[in-house]
């Protein structure tokens, strides 16, 4: 895939295109980006249905763990919480930042602030800790910081990071689904994960994420507009028949069931209620700050590999790999970690299930409205958005995540070991140590290492020793007793 900017191609015919439509495509640039307003539109639906998920989990993270006065937050107001903050800097990220790139609470830094912080510290503590994170981000886009580290990484890591995003969510794909499954630690085994459940393919579940597969892929090849969609939503009224019709142990976290009343009342208890410095008189300053830095390294490159991953697939990147007004979109981001904490629903961040939205051929933030539109009707709307199963919105996954290897892995210098070595620890740690964050910070402190031990530590850029410095120091907290 060539990273060159993408040639302006004239949108297709729009049908009633009128005023209304030229202002928008001149604000979002859709056609200048090659795209329109049916794929913008089909974008924005896929990445919603394929991150909707968050709803139903990050109330269950959230929700099952106690705060150190035996507190415990409520399922009702994390869901209006969940759902309005993705909303609010969804619709900003595409209104200020105009990429597809939609936002949600953060998984992993979600079970951080659960079973680390608030343990320790009450909730308004644990969320007030997130909020300083966020506001450190936005410090550091400010002073130019945090798009020197991301304009600083070599062109074949950046690929590698994409390509890591890639097979990543294909797993993520694979185990939502039920394709895969992990067996518990009771089985003494070294093998994590089996196919199916005890090595076997059994149940409804599982054929309707494997129909939605094939589908989406035959759709692909024959290069049907909308193939992932058409498959959210076919396999979507699949699993409601069987459902219906069959008996179905689980389903996991959501059921393909039509809701009786389709409708939910909004709690917005949980907005606002946050003690910003709190926590630091329960733990101690250091122990505050360190906190704050889990955090913050968490979001911060848990989100620079996300966005890189998500623009470059995107062909949002100039010849240099670099995504030109990325500091809007990086400040975006940073903001959105603060209203996370804000409204209590953890750390917000740019989700990778973007590449859903991208896949279906979504280019500009226009469908980043269409995301955060429904994320806004899903306050109201909940028992509807969580009707779709997982198995029906996973395979969309797989498809990007093929898509995504396809079209960078060729683009890295194999040839060079110093770039090749740490190419595939960014790209393997980041599914086999379910975190993008340490597939950066490996990828990067081996990449720091081969220079140095090849004799050409001129060609590191000074923010790849800074970052990799910082890298070695969080995976020696344990050890140094600083966890």
């Amino acid at each position: 895939m060539s990273t060159s900017a993408p040639a302006k191609v004239p949108a297709p015919e729009q049908p009633g295109a009128g005023p209304a439509y030229g202002a928008l495509d001149r604000y979002f640039k859709i056609s200048e980006r090659g795209s329109s307003l049916p794929r913008e539109i089909r974008g924005g639906f896929a990445t919603f249905f394929a991150m909707a998920y968050i709803i139903v989990l990050n109330p269950i993270i959230l929700g099952s763990a106690k705060d150190m006065y035996g507190h415990q937050l409520d399922n009702g107001q994390l869901v209006t919480a969940t759902c309005v903050t993705a909303a609010f800097t969804t619709l900003l990220m595409g209104v200020i930042g105009n990429v597809p790139i939609a936002l949600a609470a953060g998984l992993g830094v979600n079970s951080v602030v659960a079973l680390q912080l608030a343990p320790r510290m009450s909730w308004p503590d644990a969320m007030g800790m997130v909020v300083l994170a966020g506001l450190v981000v936005m410090l550091l886009v400010a002073t130019g910081l945090r798009e020197r580290v991301m304009n600083a990484v070599p062109f074949g890591l950046r690929k590698a990071i994409s390509i890591g995003i890639g097979l990543f969510i294909m797993l993520i794909g694979l185990v939502d689904s039920g394709f895969v499954t992990r067996i518990p630690d009771a089985a003494h085994t070294t093998v994590p994960l089996q196919l199916g459940t005890d090595g076997h393919l059994v149940g409804w579940p599982v054929l309707v994420f494997i129909l939605g597969a094939l589908l989406t892929l035959a759709l692909i090849v024959r290069k049907v507009p909308g193939a992932i969609l058409i498959s959210i939503v076919a396999m979507t009224v699949l699993a409601l028949v069987i459902n219906a019709v069959a008996d179905v142990p689980s389903w996991g976290l959501t059921i393909p069931e039509w809701p009786g009343n389709p409708v939910a009342t909004p709690d917005f208890g949980l907005i606002g209620d946050v003690s910003l410095f709190g926590g630091f008189g329960e733990v101690g300053v250091l122990t505050g700050v360190l906190f704050v830095f889990t955090v913050l390294l968490s979001c911060f490159f848990d989100a620079m590999g996300t966005i890189m991953g998500v623009s470059d697939e995107a062909k949002l990147t100039d010849a240099k790999g670099e995504m030109p007004g990325v500091n809007k979109v990086l400040f975006v981001d940073g903001l959105a970690v603060a209203a996370g904490g804000a409204s209590s629903s953890s750390a917000t961040t740019a989700f990778v299930e973007s590449t859903a939205g991208v896949g279906e051929g979504a280019r500009t933030g226009f469908a980043n409205l269409v995301t955060g539109g429904l994320f806004t009707a899903a306050l109201f709307l909940t028992p509807v958005a969580t009707m779709v199963p997982s198995q029906a919105a996973t395979p969309a996954l797989l498809a990007v995540g093929f898509m995504i290897l396809a079209n960078s892995v060729k683009e890295i210098d194999w040839a060079d070991y110093t770039i090749a070595i740490p190419a595939f620890v960014t790209m393997v740690m980041m599914p086999f140590t379910y975190s993008i964050t340490n597939g950066i910070g490996m990828g990067f402190i081996t990449f720091v290492l081969l220079r140095l031990v090849a004799g050409r530590p001129r060609e590191i850029p000074v923010p790849m020793y800074v970052v990799s410095a910082v890298f070695t120091f969080y995976y020696l907290m344990p050890a140094l007793g600083l966890t």
